[in-house]
C-alpha cells in the first residue's frame, strides 16, 4: 500500500507543479495532465479487474483480494477529481475525457463520490462476511465505473 501511496503523492506533486492555474497550458503540461489521469485509471482498472472476474465466476472468491482491492479503489476514487483540475480541452492532446467533464463538474464529482461510497459499502460487506452480497457489492462498484464512462469517456 505504501508504494501506491508514494506513487500517488509523487504524481500529485508533479501535477500541481506542472499545471498552471490561470495560464494557458502548454502541450507538454496538457500531455502530463492526461498521462497522470490515465495512470490513476489504470490503477483503478487493475483493481476492478480481479473483482469482476470473481463476480462472473471466472475466478474463485478471495475475500482478502476483495477487501484489499476495494480499499485501494476507495483511496483512488478520492483522488480522481484532483486529476481533472487541469482542463485539457482545446490543448490538442489526445484524451478519452469528454468535454462534458469540465462542463458538468458537479455531476462528475458526484459520480466519483458514488464510486467512493460503493467501495466503502463493498468493504463493509466483506468485513461483515456477508457472502450472499459479495457479487452485489462488486456489481455496484462496477456500475459506478460504467455510469461515469457512459457520460464522460470517449469510446
Amino acid at each position: 500500500m505504501s508504494t501506491i501511496r508514494n506513487i500517488m503523492i509523487a504524481s500529485t506533486c508533479a501535477l500541481l507543479v506542472s499545471t498552471p492555474v490561470a495560464a494557458q497550458m502548454s502541450e507538454k503540461q496538457a500531455s502530463n495532465a492526461v498521462e497522470f489521469r490515465q495512470s490513476i485509471f489504470q490503477l483503478v482498472k487493475s483493481n476492478i479487474g480481479p473483482l469482476g472476474a470473481m463476480a462472473k465466476g471466472k475466478a474463485p472468491i478471495d475475500e482478502a483480494v476483495i477487501a484489499e482491492n476495494a480499499m485501494r479503489m476507495e483511496q483512488l476514487s478520492l483522488m480522481i477529481s484532483d486529476y481533472f483540475v487541469a482542463d485539457t480541452r482545446g490543448s490538442g492532446v489526445k484524451t478519452h475525457a469528454l468535454d462534458k467533464v469540465w462542463e458538468n463538474t458537479a455531476d462528475f464529482a458526484q459520480k466519483t463520490k458514488d464510486l467512493t461510497q460503493a467501495t466503502q459499502a463493498l468493504q463493509a460487506i466483506i468485513a461483515n462476511k456477508d457472502t450472499a452480497n459479495y457479487g452485489k457489492g462488486i456489481a455496484a462498484v462496477g456500475a459506478t465505473c460504467k455510469a461515469c464512462h457512459d457520460d464522460y469517456k470517449a469510446d
